[in-house]
């Protein structure tokens, strides 16, 4: 089942995005089991939104690819984000 994450980092910047981003995704391509992602600021902050094939899919990105990334980066992010976890139903436009 499709599901959506969202991390939401109070005071994030569009710089601190930017180191994250180089580190997780260096080719520019989104990992396996990931459909979609954008992101922006937003009122108090920096908000990411992904959704995933599935909760599994997350899992293992964050195993694998996300943390191992993210040890020793300098200039991100320098809290942990606010995790909002949801299973979809997807609606098609006719």
């Amino acid at each position: 089942m499709p599901f959506l994450m969202t991390h939401f980092y109070p005071g994030g910047t569009a710089e601190e995005y930017a180191v994250v981003l180089n580190a997780v995704h260096p080719d520019g391509l989104l990992p396996t089991g990931q459909l979609s992602s954008a992101a922006g600021a937003c009122a108090g902050g920096w908000l990411i939104s992904a959704i995933w094939e599935s909760p599994e899919a997350f899992e293992t990105f964050v195993a694998e690819r996300l943390m191992p990334a993210l040890d020793g980066v300098v200039g991100g992010f320098t809290t942990a984000p606010e995790e909002h976890l949801a299973e979809l139903t997807l609606y098609q436009t006719a």
